[in-house]
This record gives structure tokens, C-alpha cells and sequence, in this order.
């Protein structure tokens, strides 16, 4: 496959943000690698600190992330049913890296999220390592470092970033 271009990865991540925006979580859960990771590390860690040795909010691999998305849908997650309305939005999508079969992405992001009165807003950075296979760009490895200096006493990560 020939690397993709930043329009091409800027379209797949606005793709990504729609489908976790419209609840398509079991489509969105295919964008990723059978060996793929997602992490949101805690906000008073370094960006490189790893969850084997260290708290995080979430730290899944595939199958985790798998479970996670089927208890989300249903509607015994008293969480998230009925849904939150979320808006994202991406930008700043940088090329740091490309290798033969994988490229390193970074951008910003912001997500709104409402829910029972209560508006939350989840900021910072996103790292990606994207895989090049035949069916285009998939996610190897997500994770959302987060700006703010923490949660506030209400807000929670029910969500999806």
C-alpha cells in the first residue's frame, strides 16, 4: 500500500469522530489491529509512561476494548443508557513518523460530552500508531493524553475519547 497522505489520515480520524459521535461502536471497534491498544494514562503522568507500571484510566488491548464497547451498548450500562451526546472535534493532525507497514500520527482534539444536565469537556492529544494494511489504515495503537489537570469530581470517562 502506498503511504497515505495527511488528507487521507485527517479523513480517517474525522471518520473515526463521527462514528464514536453517532454511537457506531461496534464499526468504530473495527478500525482497529487484532493487536491493538488503547490507552488514557491518568493526567499526572509523563506522555511515555506505561500502563504496565503505572495507573491509567484505561489501558485495553483489543479483546478488553472489545468487552468494553458490548457493555456500552447495552442498556444495562446505567452510565451511558440512554447515551451521552458527544461532539468532537480534531485538528493539528501531524505526520511524526512513517515506516514500511506503519505511521506515527499526532493531533488535538476536543470532546464535548452531555449528559443528564452536565456538560464535560475532555481536551488534549492524541498519539496514534496507524497500520498500513490491504484494507487501508487501521488503529494499532490509540492513546489520549488528556490536558486538563484532572477530572473534575463529577466527571467521569463513561465515554469513549
Amino acid at each position: 500500500m502506498q503511504a497515505p497522505s495527511r488528507n487521507d489520515v485527517e479523513d480517517f480520524l474525522f471518520n473515526e469522530a463521527e462514528l464514536l459521535d453517532q454511537w457506531r461502536l461496534p464499526e468504530w471497534l473495527t478500525l482497529f489491529t487484532d493487536d491493538a491498544k488503547y490507552e488514557v494514562p491518568c493526567t499526572d503522568l509523563p506522555t511515555n509512561a506505561s500502563s504496565d507500571s503505572n495507573l491509567f484510566y484505561i489501558a485495553d488491548d483489543r479483546t478488553r476494548l472489545g468487552e468494553r464497547v458490548k457493555r456500552l451498548m447495552k442498556r444495562t450500562a446505567h452510565a451511558e443508557f440512554p447515551h451521552s451526546k458527544t461532539s468532537r472535534i480534531v485538528g493539528n493532525v501531524r505526520i511524526q513518523a512513517k515506516r514500511e507497514d506503519e505511521i506515527d500520527v499526532s493531533c488535538v482534539f476536543q470532546t464535548l460530552r452531555t449528559k443528564d444536565g452536565v456538560t464535560d469537556l475532555y481536551f488534549g492529544t492524541n498519539k496514534y500508531r496507524l497500520a498500513l494494511d490491504g484494507e487501508g489504515l487501521r488503529i494499532r495503537e490509540k492513546r489520549c493524553l488528556l490536558a486538563g489537570d484532572g477530572l473534575r469530581p463529577s466527571g467521569r470517562i463513561s465515554i469513549v475519547l
